[in-house]
């Protein structure tokens, strides 16, 4: 998964480590400047405004009419984790045939025949627009909460036992004991060497795991949830005691800023306080929390390193104050991005209940 998936949220995550991905570093000061600019959300009727989600939107502006989920900062291309966002809000919504369309979309073009996950990048510009099969495992987890939510919302068993497929395999071939912890591999290949095993923090979509937890090999499912709370509660670095957008176990377990990425708290680490705060775990990101009680909201750079102390010279998008609103309790921003990710950001912070 290349850095350029950090653009699917277009302020909101990137990924990267050989083998699975190139590490990628786009010009995230170009997203920030597109994020500004916000366009008034049009006004909602009840059944499409599910929890605030600006679904009607959000589908007009990043939704083809086949059901692909269009990332409009990245070239056109589209990921696993985009779709899961448009399954997830849809269901959320109500609008069901949006959500089939996205699902049989994601299924002929996404779905790998030889384990029940998805590759995690659609490039519609290449001859071969897979040619990287790996998967990516926050897109798929989410891919697998957004069915087990629609099949008891619509009832359709359809949705259920595909989700339970998708489960199954994240829980046999993603997850990986190290250092005494059982930990959630971000991707099938390219994350595990010898001495390390290379986590993202913001891929425990703990309202996903929580689900799973009391569905099928549900030891399992507690025990990636107890260890990843400790990994997350170690992962803090620096002064303001951050997590990184990528962070290396080593195999005595020791937890340490990625060695090949920049140590940033940034635009992959911002799912971290949002998947936490929606699940009740606040205390977990209180680090978080207190960082940005610290100044105004409209201030809080997009990135900050770790390790130096250096913040990006423009602040965070307007998805990325969404979900700092989330996560604080203040008003959140009312106008939808026009940029994909930082909407996404938007829409999934009003997303969960």
């Amino acid at each position: 998964m290349d850095v350029d998936r950090r653009h699917v949220m277009a302020g909101m995550a990137g990924l990267a480590i050989a083998g699975c991905s190139k590490a990628r570093a786009p010009d995230d000061r170009a997203l920030a400047t597109e994020n500004s600019a916000e366009i008034e959300p049009p006004t909602l009727p009840a059944t499409g405004a599910a929890n605030g989600v600006n679904w009607a939107s959000f589908k007009q502006r990043f939704m083809a009419d086949d059901g692909r989920i269009v990332d409009n900062g990245n070239g056109g291309v589209s990921h696993s984790e985009g779709q899961s966002y448009g399954l997830l809000l849809s269901q959320a919504a109500g609008d069901r045939a949006a959500f089939d369309k996205i699902l049989a979309w994601t299924e002929a073009k996404l779905a790998r025949r030889d384990v029940a996950l998805y590759v995690w990048r659609y490039d519609p510009r290449a001859a071969n627009p897979t040619a990287d099969r790996n998967n990516a495992t926050d897109g798929d987890l989410l891919i697998a909460y957004a069915l087990a939510k629609a099949a008891n919302k619509w009832r359709e068993p359809r949705y259920a036992a595909r989700s339970r497929a998708i489960v199954d395999a994240i829980g046999t071939r993603l997850v990986k004991t190290v250092g005494g912890r059982m930990l959630l591999l971000p991707g099938l290949d390219g994350f595990s060497t010898a001495a390390r095993t290379t986590i993202n923090p913001c891929y425990y979509v703990w309202p996903a795991l929580d689900l799973f937890a009391k569905t099928g090999n549900a030891a399992v499912w507690r025990r990636v949830i107890t260890d990843g709370e400790a990994l997350i509660a170690a992962a803090r670095f620096g002064a303001h005691r951050l997590p990184t957008d990528w962070i290396d176990v080593s195999n005595t377990g020791a937890v340490a800023p990625a060695a090949d990425k920049p140590p940033r708290f940034g635009f992959d680490a911002i799912r971290v306080p949002l998947f936490a705060s929606v699940s009740g775990r606040s205390a977990l990101i209180e680090p978080i929390r207190t960082w940005w009680r610290s100044m105004p909201a409209e201030q809080i750079p997009a990135w900050i390193d770790v390790v130096s102390g250096q913040v990006a010279e423009y602040p965070l998008s307007v998805g990325g104050r969404a979900v700092v609103s989330r996560t604080l309790g203040t008003h959140a921003p009312n106008t939808l991005a026009t940029d994909y990710y930082a909407a996404a950001l938007q829409c999934l912070a009003a997303a969960f209940p």
